[in-house]
Parts: structure tokens; sequence; C-alpha cells
């Protein structure tokens, strides 16, 4: 689920058509970047795991695009599923209300369970959803983070497998999106005046 600070314009930038989608400022990770980080993580979740079976958890929209790369270079058996939170409702900044909206098709007692999370900023969010896996009783939750906006940390958020650090900037691509676009760039761009 992406969470990003709303984005601006520059008091320079050119005006768009109205209704028109904001444009991509620049590339902030590129896809050989993420291509080599992603296959990092894979690599230490194996090592971690390796005779484990774990069950990793993505949560969508966003984690969808990271989580399918991640589960190709994983070099071990695994299974997965997916969960979909809400916090937003139509807006670009968080309600404060976290609501499940698509559970687990499967329980995780006395599983590994690793979350994968797109993008982590306030932290509220995933620590609802590790908290309530934790009723479940798996054997253990971790959190897997493809980008950590530490910047916007509001609760205090442990990420055992992190991606990159990002700056506080909009950012779309490689599955996160704005108003549902972008979500199918190879790579992470800025929006512009973000």
């Amino acid at each position: 689920m992406s969470r990003h600070a709303e984005p601006s314009r520059a008091p320079d930038a050119p005006a768009r058509a109205a209704g028109a989608p904001p444009r991509l400022a620049r590339v902030l990770i590129t896809a050989d970047e993420l291509r080599a980080r992603v296959a990092e993580i894979g690599q230490a979740i194996a090592r971690d795991y390796e005779k484990d079976n774990p069950v990793l958890v993505g949560v969508l929209k966003g984690a969808l695009v990271f989580m399918a790369d991640l589960i190709r270079v994983t070099p071990i058996e695994l299974t997965t599923d997916f969960m979909v939170l809400s916090s937003y409702g139509s807006g670009s900044r968080s309600s404060g209300v976290v609501k499940l909206a698509s559970d687990l098709s499967m329980p995780v007692e006395d599983r590994h369970v690793i979350l994968v999370e797109d993008i982590i900023d306030t932290g509220r969010t995933i620590s609802y959803l590790k908290r309530n896996l934790e009723t479940r009783h798996p054997r253990s939750v971790r959190l897997c983070s493809l980008l950590d906006k530490i910047e916007r940390r509001e609760v205090e958020v442990d990420i055992d497998y992190p991606g990159f650090s990002i700056p506080n900037v909009y950012v779309v691509g490689y599955g996160l999106d704005h108003a549902g676009l972008y979500r199918n760039l190879p790579h992470l761009a800025v929006l512009e005046g973000a």
C-alpha cells in the first residue's frame, strides 16, 4: 500500500493540463539497482529460512511487483499469500484508521511469516498488520520492505529485510502508483513537484 507525502507543484514548474497525471521528475532507483537489491534480499531470506518453508505475505496492491520478483530469486521452498489493507480512503493522506479489506487465505499458526511491503513511512499500517498476525500464533513475524521513508516515521518499526532508504518524496513505479497510474514502470521515479 503506497503511503507518500502530498505532492505539490514547485513554484517554477510548468502547469499541467487539468486532469492530466503528474509528470515524472526523475528516476530515483533504476531497474538494475532494483534487480540487484531484490536478489540480495532473496539470498538473505534463503539463508535465514533454508529449511523452514516461510509464508511470504504480500501487502497489496503496491507490493505485488516487488514480491513477484522476490520469490523468483529466493531459492528455497516457500509459500505465498496476500492481504489488502486500507488506511486512506480517497485521499493521499492517511486517515489514521487501518482496515483489513482482504485477509489471508490460509492459517499461519506455527509458521514463519515474512511480511512483504512496498514502502513504510509512518509505520502505523505495518505495525497494525504485524500485531494482527502475531495474534494468529505464528512461529515468527519478520518484515521485508522495498522502501523505507524514515523521515515520516511515527511508530518504531524494525525492518528485517530492508531495500532502500528514500527521502520524503512521492515515488511511483515498480508497483507503486499515483491514482492507479505508473505501477508498470520498471524503475522508481519521483513525481514532478514532489
